[in-house]
């Protein structure tokens, strides 16, 4: 479990590795793959799932999205999962997103009575995630703490990249540093910049690599098709 010094108390989050010692064996992808699309044995990641419940005694099982880089932003008790960010106001409802290297970036208000957490790519980004996610609060002051996420020095992209972010937003070029003709990718600086152009700017995390640190996190870039997926919890408590 982890609890972070901005967050209220009553507000549960969790980043998922990819071991766990309890399910040693278990998975094809490196033990602890909670992704059903990844082409893993169903059976044992529906097991992953179960033992995830268990194991960091969820108080629900989490509502999965069926995850397209797109900005839609849903309700917990929706009955679509099409999307890449979930929000709620229930207790102990568990908003739930799955990533092998793009940023998680979990939410709560001040008074930790509304929760949520999206996935944001750089495609996502693109296509306005952090927007329709923030958007989505009732209120506007927000804290916010940045999940594992690769580094920019191992987020390669190319000059079309580098042209759709200068094309969102001028100042998103901070976060591109060209190395040759390829730039490398801040993506926790780009959510910086979006977050602070809503006026959110109370942010935790945004130090971690999960290309890098491959003891810990699966890294689509790194591994390939035969990447698992991280997990990424975010709940009411109380």
């Amino acid at each position: 479990m982890t609890k972070h010094s901005n967050f209220p108390s009553n507000v549960r989050l969790l980043s998922t590795k990819r071991y766990l010692a309890s399910a040693a064996g278990v998975g094809n992808y490196d033990n602890f793959n909670l992704a059903t699309h990844t082409g893993d044995n169903l059976d044992v990641v529906l097991h992953n799932r179960q033992l995830l419940a268990r194991h960091f005694n969820l108080p629900n099982m989490p509502k999965w999205l069926n995850q397209t880089h797109s900005n839609i932003c849903l309700e917990a008790s929706a009955k679509s999962c099409e999307g890449d960010a979930i929000i709620t106001k229930n207790s102990k409802t568990v908003c739930a997103i799955m990533t092998a290297d793009c940023l998680p970036i979990f939410a709560t208000n001040t008074q930790g009575l509304q929760v949520g957490v999206a996935h944001a790519g750089w495609q996502g980004i693109l296509n306005g995630v952090i927007e329709s996610f923030i958007a989505a609060f009732d209120e506007s002051e927000l804290l916010v703490h940045f999940g594992p996420a690769i580094s920019a020095k191992n987020l390669e992209v190319g000059s079309e990249v580098f042209e759709q972010f200068v094309d969102k937003d001028q100042k998103l070029s901070a976060a591109l540093t060209q190395k040759g003709e390829k730039y490398h990718l801040d993506i926790y600086q780009a959510a910086r910049i979006i977050l602070g152009n809503l006026g959110v700017n109370s942010i935790t995390g945004g130090d971690e690599c999960t290309f890098a640190q491959s003891q810990d996190y699966f890294s689509y870039r790194r591994d390939g098709a035969k990447s698992g997926r991280m997990a990424h919890l975010i709940w009411i408590d109380i």
